[in-house]
């Protein structure tokens, strides 16, 4: 079982708020190796980042959702690697040399419809030469990539790849309360109890449940109750 957290969080307070227009404002959210909450559905990805450097090929891929934590892990293994990190838009030929220059590299995000896949290709070719490491993110696994590079495809199939899977009610009920704890909300178990049950298994839906229940707070200026979080969610919807 997980760790609870949620007694920390115990008690209602409520956040007294002038009724005016709420403001999104930025909050900060940890990529700490510390901060990341572990569980069935993302071990092995975890146990991969963490077997750095004696990783089993210089290239290795993490496949999940949006929100699943690829970005969290990403940033674990960058800093223990000395990594810098680009968006796959920006990979361009001309610049694979240079991206390359540390020894080390992350990139984020790929999307076969938007990367440059001559200059993946190139990349990957270089990296094994070099002996570099490269760490790839995607949504989708690549086995489902329409590619019109030919042998980029046969390279892609030699890379390990780890998925993040949906999270389990445990892990559901720790991204909750992480996700709370980043925006500084204050929940009970009353409304966690709610949630829990109600909301899709998915990074993705707590994200946007307890952004969409802080916002609603903040808009009402009403404490986080169950009757709020009942009220939010007949309107929030995962995207």
């Amino acid at each position: 079982m997980m760790s609870d957290p949620v007694g920390e969080l115990s008690g209602v307070t409520g956040r007294a708020h002038p009724r005016q227009l709420a403001l999104t404002l930025p909050h900060a959210e940890s990529h700490a190796r510390e901060d990341f909450l572990a569980g069935p559905s993302n071990e092995a990805a975890l146990a991969m980042i963490e077997s750095w450097p004696a990783w089993p090929s210089p290239v290795l891929m993490l496949v999940g959702e949006a929100g699943a934590g690829k970005s969290h892990l990403a940033s674990i293994w960058a800093e223990r690697s000395g990594a810098r990190a680009i968006a796959s838009r920006n990979l361009a030929v001309g610049g694979v040399p240079a991206a390359l220059a540390t020894g080390a590299l992350v990139i984020e995000d790929i999307d076969p419809a938007a990367v440059d896949q001559h200059a993946l290709f190139h990349l990957l070719n270089l990296a094994r030469e070099q002996g570099a490491d490269v760490l790839l993110t995607a949504r989708t696994m690549p086995a489902g990539w329409t590619l019109s590079v030919r042998d980029l495809a046969s390279r892609l199939r030699a890379v390990p790849v780890a998925r993040l899977l949906a999270p389990d009610e445990d892990l559901l009920r720790a991204l909750l309360i992480k996700f709370c704890t980043d925006r500084q909300m204050v929940v009970d178990e009353t409304v966690l109890s709610y949630l829990l049950p109600r909301i899709e298994r998915s990074f993705l839906a707590a994200r946007q449940t307890v952004e969409a229940l802080d916002a609603e707070a903040l808009r009402l200026g009403r404490p986080i109750t169950r009757a709020l979080a009942a009220e939010v969610l007949r309107d929030v919807s995962p995207g």
